[in-house]
């Protein structure tokens, strides 16, 4: 059978559907007419551009992104989805408050984000089901490529970060949505992800090549160190006292007019992007933009003690500054290794005093002041904020899910069902999608897998999730093999 798509839906009631996978199945002898799978998928998001936002909801609303990702798997018992009358073991050791929606509690440890709620959508049912990803480094790779690694060894440690790994979303992003202007595309901050001596996986733009890696700012110090974003260092996008901005641009034609003549050499190492390297690079020191950016002595003390003066709550004010100033993508990855103790979400042990007086207070206030900062600056409407873990923690406290030890009030790990937080970008304000169950132990209606979530945010860019991208193999793979939860938008 062949179908030769046009503007798909536009024979139905239902327009925003378009074609599906199963569309693309049914194609059959297409080959005969020259279409082939990749420019199948041309012609969908062709149609996608030429129709905008009724595709569907929240089609290319967003044009940046901050990505606060709380490495280690927060508990969503004890922060955002408390559970009552459930027995002591699974019971959260903080009180429950109310928040700005009705019938919706936090526990007493997000007081400032309960006042916020309404800006932004909770998933109250992340879920690897039916497959979890128990260990840390493979779940961040999930969350981070939409794809599962192809080496876990018993311990759960993965092998080193490679050119062959996917993409991270960020790099898929700015490859296919480039900013505009002279700007960093791809910020990475203020520590890389990381579960023991595995540091970077899935954070890099693997086999898109090193064109499209972030720029990492890992200030100097240690990650108890709270002070450390006042130590920001960003030499290399400063402009040499000696070197004037002319006398650089003089040298950038100078450079072009020997590649003109160099056609060989420049098609010999074509496949290491050196002029997205030298272009990306001049424009920056010349602009001094980035450098501006960083600058956090710009912000009023005020608004610098609201996000908190430590790594997280600077890190995020940071994330506005740049995004304010065009970078697509942030990612603010909570500044502590996934498998540790003292601020990291890695609770197996003494959470109730760690959440207390460590990691809960820093996301609450960097958090809440993100989202008021943005929606008061006009930027919510196209910055998408994405907060979530690469997975909760056990209902039951004390017992073993992932072979690690857990005191009686500590929690494991738990891929089946957590919580998420998004808004800005169309995302529905003061909306609670899908259910957890009495214990908060699976989903009860509508789970959103971590591919769901990765679709939707291409979504929101206006990027189709089934995009084709070529490996290192030249083999054609899609951005994620999942669909864009559309009802998240309003």
């Amino acid at each position: 059978m062949i179908i030769v798509p046009g503007q798909p839906g536009r024979d139905l009631c239902d327009r925003h559907l378009g074609m599906t996978r199963r569309d693309l199945l049914r194609v059959g002898g297409s080959g005969m007419l020259g279409l082939a799978l990749g420019s199948m998928f041309r012609l969908q998001a062709a149609s996608a551009r030429e129709t905008g936002d009724r595709v569907a909801p929240g089609w290319g609303k967003a044009k940046s992104i901050i990505m606060v990702y709380l490495q280690g798997g927060p508990s969503h018992l004890d922060l955002w989805d408390p559970k009552e009358d459930v027995p002591d073991n699974v019971r959260s050791a903080f009180k429950s408050i109310a928040t700005r929606l009705p019938g919706v509690s936090f526990t007493e440890m997000l007081p400032k984000l309960s006042q916020v709620n309404d800006r932004m959508t909770m998933i109250r049912a992340m879920s690897y089901t039916p497959n979890g990803l128990f260990n840390h480094t493979a779940a961040i790779y999930q969350m981070m490529t939409g794809y599962t690694t192809d080496k876990v060894s018993p311990s759960g440690q993965l092998e080193p970060p490679s050119p062959k790994d996917f993409p991270n979303f960020g790099a898929n992003i700015v490859r296919l949505k480039p900013p505009t202007g002279p700007m960093l595309p791809f910020v990475m901050l203020p520590r890389p992800l990381q579960e023991s001596n595995v540091v970077g996986k899935g954070g890099a733009a693997g086999f898109l090549g090193k064109a499209y890696d972030p720029y990492t700012l890992y200030p100097d110090g240690d990650d108890m160190d709270m002070t450390k974003m006042g130590r920001i260092k960003v030499d290399d996008l400063r402009l040499r006292p000696e070197v004037f901005a002319l006398r650089l641009e003089r040298r950038a034609r100078l450079r072009d007019a020997l590649n003109a003549g160099m056609k060989e050499i420049d098609k010999a190492v074509a496949d290491y992007h050196l002029d997205e390297y030298y272009n990306r690079a001049m424009s920056l020191i010349v602009s001094g933009r980035a450098r501006e950016a960083f600058d956090l002595d710009r912000e009023p003390p005020r608004t610098r003690d609201l996000y908190g003066r430590n790594t997280f709550g600077q890190s995020c004010l940071l994330a506005r500054r740049l995004v304010e100033a065009g970078t697509r993508v942030v990612e603010v990855v909570w500044p502590k290794v996934a498998n540790s103790d003292n601020h990291s979400w890695d609770h197996h042990v003494g959470l109730t005093e760690r959440m207390k007086n460590q990691s809960a207070p820093m996301l609450d206030a960097g958090l809440s002041a993100l989202l008021t900062d943005l929606d008061d600056r006009g930027l919510l409407a196209e910055t998408l904020v994405v907060a979530v873990g690469e997975f909760g923690r056990s209902p039951q406290k004390g017992v073993s899910t992932s072979g690690n030890g857990n005191s009686p009030d500590g929690r494991d790990h738990w891929p089946y069902c957590y919580t998420a937080c998004l808004a800005g970008a169309g995302i529905r304000r003061g909306h609670i999608h899908g259910k957890s169950d009495k214990t908060g132990s699976a989903p009860l209606e509508d789970p959103v897998h971590p591919g769901q979530l990765l679709a939707t945010i291409y979504h929101a860019f206006g990027i189709d999730p089934a995009t084709i991208v070529y490996n290192h193999l030249n083999q054609p793979r899609e951005l994620v093999k999942a669909e864009a939860v559309t009802r998240l938008f309003a």
